[in-house]
């Protein structure tokens, strides 16, 4: 058949009207199988009212925390952390996977389009019939060249809605997979300011081991000064040295500390080790809360903020409907399907014979109704999975915002009492010392001082550190350090 005989114009024809047929008969269709509803929250009415009686009910700004912390280095160390943690990239990257995944379910929507193309060259053996009785389109001196190019299309009519429930759990793990990026957002800003709290907390911890160092060996010097002059014994030059050496041998361990944070907060940073001591090794004061730091929103609230729950709430949707996916199987399917097939001895003088077909086609896996029901049951179970899994997730934070909210509100109240006892003790070493240089006073007064001093002072410093760590895990309770209206970096 030569290219002017080819009916053309009745391929369109079938090809348009197998599409009206396969859209009139999708306008009946429906998607089988539970349609997903978001689970109400396992949330009470409000917090317990002995422990919220002190903090607001006023929902919180909670998206950039670290600001209320006042501290220009922390907040220069979150922007390094959300450029260059390797982790939040991997959540990235996970996040274009699932885009992709999800384009191309879609994409099973659309009819498939195969383009095939077979060509062959023969030389006939002697005994074959003489050239010269073949056809001359397909002859070329002692050879038969054939060119056979063609296209197979496929389209599933969606009737039961299989394609449809999987766009649809497709869709639900791509935002699954956002609120995963935004979780890791809540979990490494949580964790780079806690290690910046620890960094000055232990640093410190050691400027007051420095300067009672200092202390102890005035001390030490003006009990050996007695000694040497016979006014005291050799046991107060003893428990002196006793007493600095038991400081002095803490202060490896602090450095130690130090360093290791140090190396952490480089390996947050993604970073090598050492990357950060020029910038951080100077001392500096420890960040503290600013008032209204504790402000936090009704319990309903966790469930809006925090993205663990967005993304249970989400993978519970993903489960749902591919239960809907499988119960399709039940279902018979529907489509078309067709092909058209030329063939030409010639490219450049398009001269060919073909055929087309479009052929609908029904498949009905009717012989193995157990086997796909057992299946759905096991869909369901999972699905009965994740909800439990949603609400222990809404559980577990209300248990977070409940226990940070006590410990924040307690170590507040320790580190009173230690600031209290820190200014006392400071005083008394000042008396003490003065008593015993006129003999007024037994040197184990000024031991006992000095002693007590530099571990009330030791521990203000690690409760200071506290009452900004609790407010840091109630930030992240809160599921604090992301905005909706932010744009994931490496996202168009």
């Amino acid at each position: 058949m030569s290219s002017s005989q080819f009916p053309f114009h009745r391929l369109a024809a079938v090809l348009i009207g197998g599409a009206l047929l396969a859209l009139l008969v999708c306008g009946g269709c429906r998607k089988v199988g539970p349609d997903f509803s978001a689970p109400k929250a396992p949330v009470p009415d409000m917090w317990y009212q002995e422990v919220a009686a002190e903090f607001s009910t006023a929902q919180p700004t909670i998206q950039a925390w670290w600001n209320n912390l006042d501290d220009p280095v922390l907040v220069e160390l979150i922007r390094k952390t959300r450029e260059q943690n390797l982790t939040l990239w991997q959540a990235v990257s996970v996040i274009r996977q699932a885009r992709a995944q999800r384009g191309a379910t879609a994409r099973l929507l659309q009819p498939s389009v195969n383009l095939n193309a077979v060509y062959s060259a023969q030389r006939p053996s002697e005994q074959a019939p003489p050239l010269s009785l073949l056809p001359d389109d397909i002859r070329d001196a002692d050879n038969i060249n054939l060119l056979s190019p063609g296209l197979d299309m496929a389209w599933e009519i969606d009737v039961f809605g299989r394609v449809r429930r999987t766009v649809e759990a497709a869709d639900a793990t791509l935002q699954a997979s956002v609120e995963g990026y935004r979780d890791i957002l809540v979990t490494l800003f949580g964790e780079v300011a806690l290690a910046y709290v620890d960094l000055r907390t232990l640093q410190r911890r050691l400027a007051y081991a420095d300067s009672n160092i200092q202390l102890q060996q005035k001390a030490l010097d003006l009990a050996r000064t007695r000694f040497e002059t016979g006014l005291t014994g050799r046991l107060d030059l003893e428990q002196a040295r006793a007493n600095l050496a038991n400081t002095q041998a803490l202060i490896p361990s602090l450095r130690l500390g130090i360093q290791s944070t140090l190396n952490r907060i480089a390996f947050l940073l993604s970073q090598q080790p050492g990357s950060v001591h020029a910038d951080l090794s100077t001392p500096s004061a420890i960040p503290s809360p600013a008032p209204g730091i504790a402000e936090l929103g009704l319990p309903a609230g966790l469930v809006r903020q925090r993205p663990d729950i967005r993304r249970a709430e989400r993978t519970l949707a993903a489960q749902t409907a591919r239960i809907g996916v499988l119960t399709a199987d039940l279902y018979p399917r529907f489509g078309l399907s067709g092909n058209l097939s030329l063939a030409t001895a010639h490219i450049t003088e398009w001269r060919s014979a073909g055929t087309f077909a479009i052929t609908p086609f029904l498949q009905w896996n009717v012989f193995n109704r157990g086997r796909i029901r057992d299946n759905i049951r096991a869909q369901e179970e999972a699905t009965k999975q994740a909800l439990y899994a949603y609400e222990n997730t809404v559980l577990q934070a209300l248990f977070e915002v409940e226990t940070s909210m006590v410990a924040l509100r307690e170590e507040r109240l320790r580190r009173e009492a230690l600031v209290a006892g820190v200014e006392a003790l400071t005083k008394a070493a000042e008396l003490v010392e003065i008593l015993y240089t006129t003999g007024l006073s037994d040197f184990q007064n000024v031991l006992d001082t000095q002693r007590f001093l530099f571990q009330q002072q030791d521990a203000l410093a690690v409760s200071e550190g506290q009452v900004t760590r609790n407010a840091i895990a109630l930030y992240k309770a809160l599921g604090g350090g992301w905005a909706e209206s932010e744009v994931t970096p490496g996202l168009d």
